[in-house]
């Protein structure tokens, strides 16, 4: 198994993805080839006193682009929803936010 940070990217932050957080849902960018237990276990270990719900996966084919010597393509990507429990403590990083 990968090491959670390897698994978790980085954190989606768009106005969508906000108005979420009032129903404890949390936006990530994971691993290609993550799977929703990894997602959960990782998210369980980087952020204390979390406890996951649900993970929901959506996959993103990466877009075709014009460049100067011809076309080429985007990085496929992945994102994931986690929704936490009602009584999971909130993740800090989105608080400031």
């Amino acid at each position: 198994m990968k090491a959670p940070y390897q698994i978790i990217k980085r954190p989606i932050i768009t106005e969508k993805s906000m108005e979420m957080l009032d129903e404890h849902k949390y936006t990530f960018e994971v691993d290609k080839n993550a799977n929703k237990p990894e997602i959960k276990k990782a998210v369980e270990a980087i952020f204390e006193g979390v406890k996951v719900k649900s993970v929901r996966t959506m996959n993103y084919k990466g877009k075709k682009v014009r460049t100067r010597y011809g076309y080429g393509k985007r990085a496929d990507w992945k994102k994931a929803i986690v929704e936490l429990t009602e009584d999971s403590q909130a993740i800090e990083y989105f608080d400031g936010l």
